[in-house]
């Protein structure tokens, strides 16, 4: 079976075709509110092209309310003869969500703990790093999602210091040289990059406590377009998984299918 995946967050939105559990191809655009169903149609048949017509089945997360109406909207318009699946309260996803409020966690990050549960096993905490949050989400050892903690993104934090700081700007969002830097784009990278890196380390170690689970037994996973600047300056992680929200969507597109 293949299954185009879309995983529509606030910055950007990943599209992804998967093949029994491999990734046979990714996309990432742009998120953008002002595009309509057929825009978005278009763009689709731009970019998967020909697999297009292989594809038997679509599936479908978002983090933003309009754009998810365009998306419906596509979908009934343009891939009406393809069997769609999108989650959201109601749908069926196979895990146990022990939150005050279920129906207010995020479908993404509910796809990031279904995934790590089902290939990592738990205990499992996956970070996933978006540009406008960092999202920290956990798996109890019997595979329920027990909780998280978001935090702002890499991008919008570099956004906010642009805009509020007078003599600071927006800088290129790699690894700098060193942590004691030399000049004020450098400065900004550290603090972005090495910060963020403290802050996951952080947060994870306070998570394994809270959970009363030997650190060693716990599985960190990495995930998110913006992983690979942070993950390799973080200790605590154990396994990347890059399309680990695309794999969440299969499993559920399976379940409701």
């Amino acid at each position: 079976m293949t299954l185009l995946c879309a995983d529509i967050g606030n910055s950007h939105t990943v599209l992804g075709l998967l093949e029994d559990a491999d990734v046979a191809a990714e996309w990432r655009v742009a998120t953008d509110e002002r595009r309509t169903s057929d825009e978005w149609a278009v763009m689709i048949r731009g970019l998967v092209g020909e697999d297009l017509a292989d594809v038997d089945g679509i599936a479908v997360c978002a983090t933003v309310p309009s754009v998810l109406h365009e998306w419906r909207e596509m979908l009934a318009r343009h891939f009406g003869e393809v069997r769609a699946v999108v989650v959201e309260p109601g749908v069926r996803t196979g895990i146990p969500v022990l939150t005050d409020n279920p129906r207010e966690v995020g479908s993404d990050r509910i796809l990031n703990a279904l995934a790590a549960a089902t290939d990592f096993g738990g205990p499992a905490i996956v970070v996933d790093f978006g540009g406008t949050a960092t999202t920290f989400d956990v798996v109890s050892a019997q595979g329920q999602y027990v909780g998280g903690a978001i935090s702002p993104g890499i991008e919008l934090s570099l956004a906010a210091l642009g805009r509020r700081g007078a003599q600071l700007r927006e800088v290129e969002l790699v690894r700098p040289r060193t942590v004691i830097a030399k000049n004020t784009v450098e400065a900004l990278q550290s603090g972005l990059v090495f910060g963020v890196a403290s802050q996951v380390e952080g947060i994870v170690a306070r998570m394994i406590d809270e959970l009363g689970a030997d650190p060693a037994g716990v599985r960190v996973i990495a995930t998110g377009y913006l992983a690979a600047l942070v993950a390799d300056e973080c200790r605590c992680f154990t396994d990347a998984a890059p399309w680990l929200t695309l794999r969440g969507l299969q499993l559920v597109f399976e379940r409701n299918a």
